[in-house]
């Protein structure tokens, strides 16, 4: 009797244990998210800042490099593209009225659910009422980008320790797979973020050169638009191509046409030609495992969590390939993405 109420005692104990640490990661799971993400800005780096102490560059100024490059960039594009904007957005206000009330059938819907959304955004005198609300949510978004481009530099001096931390409390038989595996999860990771960060660019500027071609309204705002929802797997390209049809359309059928065959054209090109060159097989996920890891991530974590999702299925899809299908990590191939292979494996 007395070992029966033993054995409940501590199973009750492990359960209610398994469901604190449950909940404690649940409430933590943006902190996780934001270290996720700082571990992959850091894959994504450590090809460059190898080659750079290569040339004796220290790594803190290595670092510094690749974040000025990256403050560098978004200069230009605010210089560029958001004065552009702006104006777009200016026109865009102030033509909706004359040409709602001059449109008819599926235009004149596409105008009047434009002008509707336009006109709830906030003017300037509205925006000194919620000032403060918006101030601390600015400042949060703030201290999240410095958390996770502190913890990538961080991440990038203790990668090398915590993988010898990690591989020193395994059997000596195994160090060796670990940390083959560790290696190559990193190369996949940042292979995948340098590659997407050139397919938003390319196609972000493929779409807005090819959209001011054919005189799409607001031009430049639907193909930035493009651009940034490429991040988005699957979700983003579909979004992106009915915006263009959509905006086309409250222009002419023809133009929403043209602004449609674009965007297919464009996708075409980048699934058969663009992405087998720059991508290649960096994730090795299926469509079907990107589209369920996107829905199921989006669904338990929320928006900002699915631009996560397709590097947590590579994780787990590697994982799977080392530890249940027993392949050897070291023969895998390795994915580069704007370094040669001994850059990447270095």
């Amino acid at each position: 009797m007395g070992e029966t109420v033993k054995r409940t005692f501590v199973a009750s104990v492990v359960v209610v244990a398994v469901v604190a640490a449950a909940l404690a990661l649940w409430k933590l799971k943006l902190i996780i998210s934001l270290l996720f993400l700082a571990v992959i800005i850091a894959a994504a780096m450590r090809p460059g800042i190898d080659a750079l102490r290569r040339w004796s560059i220290p790594r803190g100024i290595a670092i510094l490099i690749h974040y000025a490059g990256i403050l560098v960039v978004v200069g230009l594009f605010l210089w560029l593209v958001v004065p552009r904007a702006r104006d777009q957005i200016a026109t865009a206000i102030g033509n909706l009225p004359h040409a709602t009330k001059h449109s008819t059938g599926i235009k004149h819907e596409i105008l009047k659910y434009i002008q509707n959304k336009l006109n709830h955004l906030p003017s300037g005198g509205s925006l000194v009422h919620p000032a403060l609300t918006i101030g601390v949510k600015a400042f949060e978004v703030v201290i999240g980008i410095f958390f996770t481009f502190a913890a990538a530099a961080y991440w990038t001096f203790e990668r090398a320790r915590a993988q010898r931390l990690v591989t020193s409390v395994l059997p000596r038989d195994k160090r060796k797979v670990v940390r083959d595996t560790w290696d190559l999860i990193d190369l996949k990771l940042g292979a995948f973020v340098r590659g997407q960060l050139l397919l938003i660019v390319l196609v972000g500027t493929v779409l807005s050169i090819a959209f001011a071609i054919i005189g799409l309204p607001y031009w430049i705002l639907v193909g930035s638009f493009a651009g940034v929802v490429e991040m988005i797997p699957i979700i983003g390209p579909l979004a992106a191509g009915a915006v263009a049809i959509g905006v086309g359309l409250t222009q002419s059928w023809q133009t929403g046409l043209a602004a449609g065959i674009i965007v297919l054209v464009v996708r075409l090109l980048e699934d058969y030609i663009v992405v087998p060159k720059v991508l290649g097989d960096a994730v090795g996920l299926s469509p079907l495992v990107v589209l369920v890891a996107v829905t199921s991530v989006g669904i338990l974590f929320g928006g900002f969590a699915v631009l996560l999702a397709v590097p947590l299925a590579a994780v787990l899809a590697t994982l799977v390939d080392v530890i249940l299908l027993e392949k050897d990590p070291a023969e895998e191939e390795v994915p580069t993405v704007l370094f040669p292979a001994k850059d990447a494996e270095a």
